[in-house]
């Protein structure tokens, strides 16, 4: 790899990158912890979410609840496709970066091809968040369409009621799932930048961004808010 500018420390310190991305995924999704997870615990409440709806004949709250993540998904997408443009241009200035970073005390010699294949590793990041979000776009339009065929709480076939929710809600849970990687994807491209800095700077912003994360998961204010129980007196 030494013709592409990269050293050992580079692919050492990406390959790290590459490992703390996929054990964080499988730290939600696999391990046995990961039902204690914010993610994972949030699933629960949009299955119930979308029981509430079929109990209720006046559904005019849950449409525009789902137009408000609607919009928040399509924000990040927008912001997605701009990353991958600034990202792009970052191409057009290699030249010019080299220079500037070869002045820098950190920054080391940096070539023209590993300079470059930093910045294609960047665009690549920013497209698979901006096709994880159209996706979760694309889930939440589903679900408010099956929102929408839910059968009225009056309805004669209240099975048919209860299948049509339970899908709504697993629709939900979907277009969650790809929304969340989608902001995980944007969570590790700010990691990933450290890598302009150098490998051992890249390994200390990969390193933080999975400890912060993480504990946003299983330690953070709103995990504690999920799991409150008030108290004793405020039950009765």
């Amino acid at each position: 790899m030494s013709n592409l500018g990269l050293t050992t420390p580079d692919l050492f310190a990406f390959g790290f990158f590459v490992a703390a991305w996929g054990a964080y995924h499988i730290l939600l999704s696999r391990s046995p912890g990961a039902g204690t997870g914010l993610n994972n615990m949030m699933d629960h409440y949009r299955v119930r979410w979308m029981i509430e709806m079929s109990e209720r004949d006046n559904r005019i709250m849950d449409a525009s609840l789902m137009g408000s993540l609607q919009n928040g998904t399509a924000f990040f997408a927008s912001t997605s496709l701009l990353a991958v443009g600034a990202s792009a241009t970052l191409l057009r200035a290699t030249d010019d970066v080299v220079k500037i970073f070869a002045d820098l005390p950190f920054g080391g010699d940096v070539t023209r091809s590993a300079w470059e294949l930093k910045i294609i590793g960047l665009i690549l990041i920013f497209g698979y968040a901006f096709f994880k979000f159209a996706w979760s776009y694309r889930l939440f339009n589903y679900t408010a369409i099956l929102v929408g065929a839910t059968p009225a709480r009056a309805a004669p076939d209240q099975k048919e009621r209860r299948r049509v929710a339970m899908r709504a809600a697993q629709m939900h849970i979907a277009a969650g799932r790809h929304f969340t990687r989608g902001q995980r994807a944007f969570f590790f491209a700010l990691a990933y930048i450290g890598w302009f800095a150098g490998a051992y700077a890249f390994i200390a912003t990969t390193a933080a961004v999975l400890i912060v994360m993480s504990a946003r998961q299983f330690m953070s204010d709103a995990h504690e808010a999920i799991n409150y129980e008030p108290p004793e007196k405020d039950r009765t």
